[in-house]
């Protein structure tokens, strides 16, 4: 009998530095989800008036959040 041929590679999986960047894809969606309300409230005459000023408070929000993930994703990695 042959013994098993157990000699195995450790592999070891390196991270993507590129999968920092999935995390923007969140503001392309926001911005569809915004663009579509806004489209239905024109298309059905819904008025908005009390949505304007916190959707453009958390626009604010959201910008000072973008910039920081920009920071974040084209940061250089530590180890290096």
């Amino acid at each position: 009998m042959e013994p098993l041929d157990s000699d195995y590679e450790v592999v070891v999986r390196e991270p993507n530095p590129r999968a920092r960047f999935n995390w923007l894809y969140v503001f392309p969606i926001l911005g569809g989800v915004w663009l579509l309300f806004l489209l239905s409230a024109a298309i059905f005459q819904i008025p908005i008036t009390g949505v304007i000023d916190p959707i453009m408070g958390l626009m604010l929000v959201m910008f000072f959040v973008l910039a920081g993930l920009l920071f974040y994703a084209l940061a250089p990695k530590a180890g290096r």
